[in-house]
């Protein structure tokens, strides 16, 4: 992360630091102390949020922004940027621009009455509907299945899609498990997710994973894969090189993307609109499709509340009981 320093009209990006929003927090500590709390602090936020961050000071910068800045700055900044990027991408570089100048202990031109309504604007204009990604129920995740082989790749990416789907995982949850969070238990195995995007502070969370009643089983799936790959400690899905070969670092969070819509593509699915997201949007869908009540589908996902899984249910349930199907 670049180090945020004020001035007395702009952000001086000069040293890499551990985090652009806590620079100023250990100004006045001794320097054996601030080496301890910049260790801290350089935990204190995942790494996508860190890279957010940089990404949009680099952007509000790079646009010619100064920090201090002025509620007529900001309000021009957003206005540069109506209708060329998301709402949800500028509202989010508002909000990082907002937490430096709080941080940096100066007034804060974000709150200011004429930056809220400029955003209220930019809201009514532009909406904040946000793209999301397909999701890929249980009847594509089948005809996918169906269409693999039983090479290396093969193998590894059954019990990728498996477990993804069946864990309602995240991405990058899902390649950061290692052999260490599966335990086998007699009605399946349970997996221990010890990062996730909404337990930043590791505190840790245990999902279960049954054994399948169908011909696609997670567990085998997962068990198949470990014993094929010989892999018994580490992370348990890596990258296969094109002559069949285990890579021994970690599968990348963008491979995921990357073989779902291989995978769907094989299988005679046209793959716009898929991506990483797509197992974990897939699950709660399907899930609520087959009747489970919320409570377990966010036990399973980790969905902090039943507004988060709103648009799944809401998508799952478009045919459950339609009133078109009882007159037509």
């Amino acid at each position: 992360m670049l180090e945020m320093v004020q001035t007395r009209a702009h952000v001086s990006l000069s040293r890499p630091s551990t985090e652009v929003l806590h620079t100023s927090a250990i100004r006045c500590i001794q320097d054996g102390e601030a080496e301890q709390i910049e260790d801290l602090l350089r935990h204190s936020l995942a790494a996508n949020t860190i890279r957010a961050h940089q990404s949009d000071m680099q952007h509000y910068l790079g646009w010619g922004g100064n920090i201090p800045a002025t509620p007529s700055e900001v309000a021009a900044y957003i206005a540069a940027f109506a209708g060329k990027l998301a709402v949800s991408t500028i509202e989010r570089r508002i909000a990082t621009l907002s937490k430096a100048h709080d941080t940096l202990g100066v007034e804060n031109p974000c709150r200011s009455p004429l930056v809220q309504t400029t955003l209220r604007g930019l809201r009514r204009k532009h909406g904040t509907a946000q793209k999301q990604a397909k999701a890929l129920t249980r009847e594509d995740l089948f005809a996918i299945l169906d269409a693999i082989g039983n090479g290396m790749k093969d193998v590894r990416d059954r019990a990728l899609l498996l477990l993804g789907f069946a864990g309602g995982f995240r991405r990058s949850e899902l390649v950061g498990l290692d052999v260490a969070d599966i335990e086998h238990v007699r009605q399946g195995i349970i997996i221990t997710l010890r990062h996730s995007k909404t337990d930043q502070e590791g505190a840790g969370r245990k999902i279960g994973i049954p054994h399948g009643r169908t011909r696609h089983c997670p567990v085998a799936a997962v068990t198949d894969w470990l014993t094929r790959s010989g892999i018994t400690e580490g992370a348990i899905f890596r990258p296969i090189t094109r002559h069949g070969q285990l890579r021994p670092e970690r599968l990348s969070g963008d491979a995921v993307s990357e073989v779902i819509r291989e995978r769907l593509a094989a299988a005679g699915i046209d793959p716009e609109g898929y991506s990483g997201h797509s197992l974990r949007a897939g699950f709660a869908t399907s899930a609520a499709q087959a009747g489970a009540s919320t409570i377990k589908i966010r036990q399973q996902t980790g969905h902090a509340s039943d507004a988060m899984l709103s648009r799944y249910i809401r998508d799952g349930e478009l045919f459950v009981g339609n009133a078109a199907g009882a007159v037509l």
